[in-house]
């Protein structure tokens, strides 16, 4: 149910992900689409310099490291909520952090099995920034597969950077695709299913 979804989806979001871990110092200067543009392009190139060649052998540590930057960013809360639509609701504060959590365990774990995917070459068609809302449109071309990238962000005045809520590829919504097949489950087996099957998973 999960692992379908996920080979595609945190591919590409594990591609955006390493090139947007901001740490602005001005909250105010980051709400702008030039910064944003400087910011991803910078953070393209460090994490193909973590990467190395192709076939490079990475240490624990550095498979940590490579974690924490491709993870960074992605607002699991935000996601989580989409997902689970009114369920969110009935749950607890306690019930809501596992939640999130087991959703961000599987994600982090599941991130570098292709570590040749953060190599791609991406090219920044379009980025928007309204507010506090951004939206990037995004090539990414690996070999000589091409995919259409969108990512909706938002900038988190708490942490003072911008964050991902959804990625759109070839016209699939990230957060959508996570919407229908976790209500399918609540609906046909209940939240408790849901929960016991993310539980497995986050626990191999």
């Amino acid at each position: 149910m999960i692992t379908s979804l996920n080979k595609l989806s945190i591919v590409f979001l594990s591609i955006f992900l390493g090139f947007v871990f901001l740490n602005p110092t001005d909250g105010f200067a980051q709400l702008d689409s030039s910064t944003v543009r400087n910011l991803l392009e910078e953070r393209d190139e460090e994490i193909k310099d973590l990467l190395g060649p192709k076939g490079t052998e990475y240490t624990q540590e550095q498979r940590d490291t490579l974690k924490d930057i491709i993870n960074g960013v992605i607002d699991y809360r935000t996601m989580a909520q989409q997902a689970l639509q009114a369920t969110y609701d009935t749950l607890s504060e306690e019930q809501r952090t596992e939640f999130v959590d087991l959703f961000s365990t599987i994600i982090r774990d599941q991130s570098l099995n292709k570590l040749d995917i953060y190599r791609a070459d991406v090219k920044y068609e379009q980025i928007k920034v309204q507010d506090s809302s951004a939206t990037v449109k995004t090539l990414a071309q690996l070999e000589k597969v091409r995919t259409p990238v969108s990512y909706e962000m938002k900038y988190d005045g708490q942490s003072n950077q911008w964050v991902v809520t959804d990625m759109i590829i070839d016209d699939v919504s990230t957060a959508g695709s996570y919407k229908r097949q976790f209500q399918n489950v609540i609906r046909k087996k209940g939240y408790d299913s849901l929960l016991e099957t993310l539980r497995k998973r986050a626990a191999k």
